[in-house]
């Protein structure tokens, strides 16, 4: 793979006319799957090339192998196979190849991305520092403190794919980096607004709103809320560089702030700058300290008027965190002294702090005029399905719905089983009743939830026809159980079942 630039970034100005020759030779992700297949495909995105290098090797392979060696693969491509791809006098004045003798060479990473709705997007970012694999993206002789700009990761389509997508008026980007989330919220936002630490960051976002075809976005220099003094908005993203590090070495992952202090700072000034009803969600890191719960520690960090809706969703030993980030570094490859000391200052900084562990996960904050907001802060690190951008704007329903609705309420109230969901019983083979029932979703967050006979029944009959009482009460005559017992007991596992998304509150038929 390339180095960084040591050059002036390209301009935009003609970036129009480039996305159309872009487009014209198929260098769009359904065109790279179609010209490289699956297997090397999905190793670009593990940062691994040769796979790609072999599906485009040989003279005569089109306009579309071309754009893979120079873009992706930062390969040197004969200037007259580039010229047959390019508006290639255009690329070369406004700064995406550099000439050498007969050959050029791409001065930034472009990667098509597709977009929720078919979109054909382009993402822009340095050389050499496409995300995926142990690649080392923080080495490769740059200096500590370098601001290289990442392109599309795991982290960033993840942000992506939670985020809700309803028409906003104002959008903020926290920490753009190249402009991933920006994007996305130029399709549903009148207008976006990017920040970022790294000047470089904006330009990239830049480049990449451009080569979309998107619209423009305000695009502010500076830490966290800073460059956007007291506005407030509709919606705020922020991939931030999240990482507990003994020190601030690399800034895109690196906040310079000890601990988790700068996910929770960006938190906890999130609510000051969202409108009502509005939404703020991040990715985050967050310790794990001896001696203290961590949902206790996440809780702390919600703003005041604000529901919560935050989601564990891998832990790992101070052992394995550093590991990942000294490898994301390159420093796996360096002198072995030098990776024992390095490996040592991480240890020594999780020692100091009482960390034992460190959490990754989602956090989704909604501004409210709730008495009392809604705190939500679970584990769930299994699969789900994305995006879940509708299921988030369900959850803060379904708090809602619960807020207004006390027992007896609820009995009076009518549910339907939520769609695909299937039931299980577990229990050994031949036995004649089950050990348990679990009620498992199939979309969405695909939760599971063990349910009691009385539980699965209920939740079976609940069509929408009758209120939960009635249907109670029905139970109660079939396992001779007392009706009113039966209706005291009940009503916290309906709350359950509403919450996690297994009932959906319906109206009830008409009278």
């Amino acid at each position: 793979m390339g180095r960084v630039s040591t050059t002036s970034l390209p301009k935009p100005d003609r970036a129009p006319e480039l996305r159309a020759a872009l487009l014209a030779a198929g260098f769009t992700a359904d065109g790279l799957l179609d010209l490289l297949g699956a297997p090397a495909y999905a190793a670009l995105a593990r940062s691994e090339t040769v796979p790609a290098l072999r599906a485009t090797r040989g003279p005569g392979d089109g306009a579309l192998a071309s754009l893979v060696r120079l873009f992706l693969l930062q390969q040197p491509e004969p200037y007259v196979h580039a010229a047959e791809a390019l508006p290639i006098e255009a690329a070369l004045a406004d700064g995406w190849l550099r000439l050498e003798g007969d050959e050029v060479h791409a001065t930034v990473d472009v990667r098509p991305y597709g977009g929720p709705d078919g979109e054909d997007w382009f993402i822009v970012s340095d050389l050499g520092c496409s995300v995926g694999g142990a690649g080392g993206i923080g080495g490769r002789g740059r200096q500590p403190g370098t601001a290289v700009v990442l392109g599309v990761g795991g982290a960033s389509t993840t942000l992506a794919g939670i985020t809700v997508r309803t028409p906003v008026g104002s959008a903020l980007d926290v920490g753009t980096g190249s402009g991933i989330q920006a994007l996305h919220a130029s399709r549903h936002a009148t207008r976006v607004t990017a920040t970022d630490v790294n000047p470089r960051a904006l330009e990239f976002t830049r480049l990449t709103l451009a080569l979309s075809g998107a619209p423009e976005a305000e695009l502010l220099a500076g830490s966290l809320f800073e460059p956007v003094g007291e506005a407030t908005y509709d919606l705020i993203v922020s991939n931030p560089p999240f990482v507990i590090s003994p020190g601030a070495r690399l800034t895109y992952r690196d906040g310079g702030m000890g601990g988790d202090d700068l996910c929770r700072t960006l938190v906890q000034e999130a609510g000051a700058r969202l409108n009502p009803g509005g939404y703020a969600q991040f990715l985050g890191n967050w310790q794990h300290v001896e001696g203290e719960d961590w949902r206790d520690r996440l809780r702390s960090w919600v703003p005041r008027g604000c529901d919560a809706w935050i989601v564990q969703r891998d832990v790992q030993d101070v052992t394995q965190y550093a590991e990942l980030w000294l490898r994301d570094a390159g420093d796996h490859r360096t002198d072995p002294a030098e990776y024992t000391q390095r490996y040592e200052d991480w240890l020594d900084e999780f020692e100091a702090r009482g960390t034992k562990s460190v959490g990754f996960g989602w956090i989704t904050l909604r501004r409210t005029d709730a008495a009392e907001p809604s705190i939500v802060v679970e584990e769930w690190p299994h699969t789900v399905e994305q995006p879940l951008g509708e299921a988030v704007l369900a959850h803060f329903a379904r708090q809602d719905y619960l807020r207004q609705h006390d027992d007896a309420a609820l009995l009076e109230a009518h549910f339907a089983l939520a769609e695909e969901v299937v039931q299980e019983q577990v229990g050994a083979p031949g036995a004649e009743d089950p050990e348990h029932v679990v009620l498992r979703q199939n979309r969405g967050m695909r939760r599971a939830t063990k349910v009691d006979t009385v539980g699965a029944g209920f939740a079976g009959v609940c069509d929408g026809s009758l209120s939960a009482g009635r249907i109670l009460d029905a139970i109660a005559q079939l396992v001779q159980e007392d009706p009113i017992v039966l209706r005291d007991r009940t009503p916290e596992a309906i709350r359950l079942l509403v919450e996690q998304g297994f009932l959906n509150p319906v109206a009830g038929p008409a009278q």
